[in-house]
């Protein structure tokens, strides 16, 4: 499984550093960007995958782990920099665990939302990858 971290540029001052996403940054456009915050530390969130959409993930604050799955091997990906995000492309099993407390996650994902792109049982998952490589 290919596992991409992507650097993002800051700009650093002494006031405060700045994180700076443009069109170069990620290989994708930017259509949706939401976050999941006050996450509980025994919640898990993700389990899924999509068909086509591509995301970032962004660790704005805390700490959190991904694990990826994508029908042969497992990858467990500790993210807690916030100039380093984890691009996911589709036909990935992800699921977000062991949110430090006050962890905020960015998501900068590739297409509006869309029910259909989503699979949400781990079989279907198999079954669609299995039948669309």
């Amino acid at each position: 499984m290919e596992i991409q971290i992507i650097n993002i540029p800051k700009i650093i001052n002494s006031k405060g550093n700045i994180g700076v996403i443009e069109h170069d940054t990620i290989p994708f456009d930017i259509k949706r960007v939401y976050y999941l915050y006050d996450v509980p530390s025994s919640a898990k969130r993700g389990g899924h995958a999509h068909k086509n959409l591509q995301q970032l993930l962004i660790p704005l604050s805390g700490s959190f782990d991904v694990v990826l799955k994508d029908g042969n091997e497992e990858v467990t990906i500790t993210l807690n920099k916030p100039d380093k995000g984890l691009l996911i492309n589709n036909n990935t099993w992800r699921e977000l665990e062991n949110f430090s407390s006050g962890a905020v996650c960015m998501v900068l994902a590739s297409h509006i939302y869309t029910e259909s792109d989503y699979i949400r049982n781990y079989d279907d998952f198999l079954e669609y990858i299995k039948t669309n490589k």
